[in-house]
C-alpha cells in the first residue's frame, strides 16, 4: 500500500512540475513575440514617410501593422489615394 500512496503522491507532483513548465514555456513566448513586435515597430518608426508609402502603410498604422502580423497591410488603406 504505501509504495502505491508514493507512486500517486509522485505522479501528483510530476504533473505539477509539468503545468509550471508548460505556463513558463508560453510566458516565455509571449515575451519573445512581445519583444519582436517592439523591434519591428521601432524599425518602422525610424523609416521615412516615403519609404513607409513605398512599402504600403502610413506613419498611423505602424502600431496596427506591428500588432498584426499576419494582416497584409496592404489591403487597410489610410493613405489619400493621390499619395501613392
Amino acid at each position: 500500500m504505501s509504495t502505491t500512496y508514493n507512486t500517486a503522491r509522485l505522479d501528483r507532483r510530476l504533473a505539477s512540475a509539468r503545468r509550471v513548465v508548460r505556463f513558463l514555456e508560453k510566458y516565455w513566448e509571449a515575451f519573445q513575440e512581445r519583444r519582436k513586435r517592439a523591434r519591428l515597430q521601432a524599425a518602422l518608426s525610424d523609416l521615412g514617410d516615403r519609404e513607409l508609402i513605398d512599402i504600403g502603410i502610413s506613419r498611423g498604422e505602424i502600431d496596427y501593422v506591428a500588432s498584426n502580423p499576419n494582416i497584409d497591410p496592404r489591403g487597410v488603406r489610410s493613405i489619400p489615394s493621390t499619395m501613392v
